[in-house]
């Protein structure tokens, strides 16, 4: 039987980007502005619309669909989740609220503080100790009571935390039961959404977790059904694989969109013979820059807009420097973003009265030739970049200065300046990942990709003292084209606290969430797939672990090397500590 089409899609801030493969093998690709109410709906759907029109095909043609979103992302950043009940153990209400008491900017005197997820807190009765004695037996009926209460007041997601429910789950198996005869229907039980010890970061992702989970189901499912398609469609998960649409769920779905890009990065890498890389993607919003030596980097706690998170996802670090990032003169200096045009109005030269930006400093200084540029633009998508509005946006921007600070400046100089202040961004963000970590990036590459990364490839590697810049092919496109060479994958973990002496049960333990993570992915019993044990390593009493691959001959000699990698120092009086395991199960991409 023929194969059909496979739509690999990544939608961004900015642009989404399509790349299509045909049933003899050819490559379509599509860069469409992510939001452009005039012409579409959804950038995703119009662009599959159009590819297979353009080449006489049909939604029955489709045999598989990929798709990276920034729809988690975005509800996060604009507090546009589901209406979130947490029941948490009695006494413990404020836990959210009161966090870690980590102070993000320590100098600051006006201490704005995020927006908590939750919009109402119910405290159950119950308590069991970190040893599993149970102080207080869960009262059943009044949590009933209370649930429903919250369910008639409309209330429809709701995330269960107890103080220890990661080790003793029962409590919250029976609230979770209770929540499910009432009626809920979001319930996210924080042993099954993030099952490690530490009560605020793993609460904090539960509730993360039933506050994006509805939005997230009404796009797949309007997206699914928009699509008639019968082939599978998956998603891109924040820990570098691919998810079914079934299984894709909130607390994976942050980093959909750059997880991408470091898989297409780290293929493109391989392929062209380069075992070390940086990647370098610079979009319209942001620039996400991530570290590959032979394996993918995760992290399981990160924050993101504001939200604690403690879920394994890939490292990547995010500046907010991208083409799409305004430029502006504050009354005593040029400034660079945080804040971007975005697609709409998008940058000046978009022609939708749009603000200067890095994109519009290219295009002053020729960088960007409109004339080679797609006509996307205008009222009906037919037209090139404006040149002339950059043009005149300049002028003023040179007589602002001038009348600001006594000095004159050239519209080219002060575009020259913006981006000089702009790589300088960039730059910062790669020296965090690479030499204050300890990798030297004179033995990188730095691939470079994302719709304006070829544009700052050159600067940005010389400030920090890359030699070697790779270009794919498909450098505008590697997010989406990484879509396409993900494993359908599950990653699960499990505290441990053990001395490493003492962990003898390690290997069977490691076994036993490999077996579980395969049952995540749906497998029948003749599927084959591939499995990866992480131990995550700490000197006793530390608090950051370092992950060591289960299948080293000696775990601590390894631990050790690269603990002095990173830390600069080994402690042999100090006993090695398993804090925990974390177990892959791989569906290898076909």
């Amino acid at each position: 039987m023929q194969d059909g089409w496979h739509f690999w899609i990544d939608r961004g801030g900015t642009f989404t980007d399509v790349v299509a493969r045909a049933p003899d093998g050819a490559e379509v690709v599509r860069k469409l502005l992510s939001v452009n109410p005039e012409r579409y709906q959804d950038a995703a759907l119009e662009a599959i619309r159009a590819i297979l029109a353009e080449h006489g095909a049909a939604a029955e043609d489709i045999t598989a669909v990929r798709l990276g979103t920034t729809v988690a992302t975005n509800a996060l950043l604009e507090r546009k989740g589901a209406d979130v009940l947490l029941a948490v153990t009695q006494g413990f209400a404020d836990a959210l609220e009161i966090g870690t008491q980590a102070r993000p900017d320590i100098f600051a005197l006006n201490i704005v503080k995020p927006d908590l997820l939750q919009k109402r807190v119910i405290e159950v009765r119950e308590r069991v100790t970190a040893q599993g004695e149970v102080l207080t037996p869960l009262d059943a009926a009044r949590a009933r009571t209370e649930l429903q209460c919250a369910y008639d007041d409309g209330f429809r997601a709701i995330a269960i935390a107890c103080l220890h429910g990661w080790a003793f789950p029962a409590h919250e198996r029976k609230l979770a039961a209770i929540a499910r005869d009432i009626g809920f229907t979001q319930i996210s039980v924080s042993h099954e959404i993030s099952g490690l010890i530490k009560f605020v970061p793993r609460t904090d992702t539960t509730v993360a977790d039933a506050y994006l989970s509805p939005v997230l189901r009404a796009y797949v499912d309007g997206f699914a059904g928009s699509l008639h398609a019968k082939g599978d469609i998956h998603f891109m998960q924040s820990n570098g694989g691919l998810a079914h649409a079934d299984h894709f769920r909130g607390r994976d779905a942050v980093l959909s969109g750059p997880a991408g890009g470091v898989v297409g990065m780290a293929a493109a890498a391989k392929r062209a013979g380069f075992e070390n890389a940086l990647g370098f993607d610079m979009g319209g919003t942001s620039t996400d820059v991530s570290h590959y030596a032979g394996a993918f980097e995760r992290t399981n706690e990160t924050v993101v807009a504001g939200v604690r998170l403690s879920a394994p996802m890939l490292q990547v670090h995010t500046v907010a420097a991208g083409g799409g990032s305004i430029c502006f003169f504050d009354g005593v200096r040029l400034r660079v973003g945080p804040h971007s045009a975005g697609a709409d109005p998008g940058p000046a030269c978009y022609r939708r009265g749009g603000p200067l930006t890095i994109t519009d400093c290219n295009v002053l200084l020729g960088r960007v030739r409109p004339e080679f540029f797609p006509a996307i633009f205008g009222p009906n998508g037919d037209q090139p970049l404006d040149r002339g509005a950059v043009t005149k946006r300049f002028a003023d921007l040179s007589a602002e200065v001038e009348r600001g600070t006594g000095h004159a400046i050239t519209p080219e100089d002060a575009a020259e300046g913006f981006l000089r202040i702009a790589n300088e961004h960039m730059a910062a963000a790669i020296k965090k990942i690479s030499i204050e970590r300890g990798y030297d990036p004179t033995r990188y590459a730095l691939v470079a990709f994302g719709g304006a990364g070829g544009q700052h490839a050159c600067a940005v590697a010389d400030a920090v003292g890359v030699e070697t810049i790779l270009l794919h092919p498909l450098a505008g496109l590697l997010s989406a084209w990484g879509m396409g060479l993900a494993d359908v994958r599950s990653v699960e973990e499990e505290t441990v606290e053990q001395r490493l002496s003492d962990a003898t049960a390690l290997i069977s333990r490691g076994r036993q969430l490999v077996a579980k993570a395969a049952q995540a992915l749906a497998l029948s019993s003749d599927d084959q797939f591939q499995a990866a044990i992480t131990a995550n390593l700490k000197y006793e009493g530390a608090d950051s672990s370092l992950p060591i691959p289960l299948t080293s001959p000696d775990l601590a000699q390894d631990f050790e090397i690269e603990h002095r990698k990173r830390f600069g120092f080994v402690d042999p009086a100090r006993a090695i500590v398993v804090a925990s395991l974390s177990a892959e199960a791989i569906a290898q991409n076909q």
